[in-house]
């Protein structure tokens, strides 16, 4: 008799502990996105369980069956299927538990942009010797003003790939007595004070 009570009361603390289980699934289980893809993380006493992967039109992308005796993360690669939102059905004997995510795509980093690499160097009273380097296409504008008031003395457009160097003469102006402004093809603008 006291064998037959030891297992009734084993048999009713199982299945209350089951119960509790399949009231849980939610509390037990998650899905995150991390742009396209989907993490499926079930907590360790889930069981044996069922994930699936629908579209929302409800057809069934993947499913496969998975056993949560301690933590099970399940990660799933969504890169070959469009950015939308997407069922995840997680199912065991005794419940089962919806999740809605969305995928996205990842955003490229913007670019760097460096700034123009010109600089400017004395090299008697009416030269200036001109360095611009690390261009990514031929085409720069050389612009000399007079630095009092910004006058355009000299313009030239220089085509040379990656970089040049070049003196200029000033004739009857002093070297300091002017700026250089440089401007890329690419927009990027530098003044250079002597």
């Amino acid at each position: 008799m006291k064998t037959l009570f030891t297992f009734a009361l084993a048999g009713l603390l199982a299945t209350s502990t089951f119960a509790i289980e399949a009231e849980d699934l939610k509390a037990n289980s998650s899905v995150h996105t991390n742009y396209k893809k989907i993490s499926v993380h079930l907590n360790e006493g889930v069981g044996k369980a069922k994930i699936a992967i629908y579209d929302m039109n409800g057809k069934k992308l993947h499913q496969r069956s998975v056993k949560a005796n301690e933590d099970l993360h399940v990660p799933y690669d969504m890169n070959s299927l469009p950015c939308a939102e997407y069922k995840v059905k997680i199912t065991t004997d005794e419940e089962e538990v919806n999740y809605i995510v969305e995928t996205v795509e990842k955003e490229d980093p913007a670019p760097v942009v460096y700034p123009l690499m010109a600089y400017g160097k004395k090299v008697d009273d009416i030269t200036v010797n001109l360095l611009v380097i690390g261009l990514e296409e031929a085409g720069v504008d050389v612009e000399i003003r007079r630095a009092s008031d910004g006058k355009l003395i000299y313009k030239e457009k220089v085509d040379q790939p990656e970089g040049f160097r070049k003196n200029y003469k000033l004739n009857g102006i002093q070297a300091e007595d002017v700026y250089f402004e440089v401007t890329d093809i690419k927009g990027r603008t530098r003044k250079i004070y002597i």
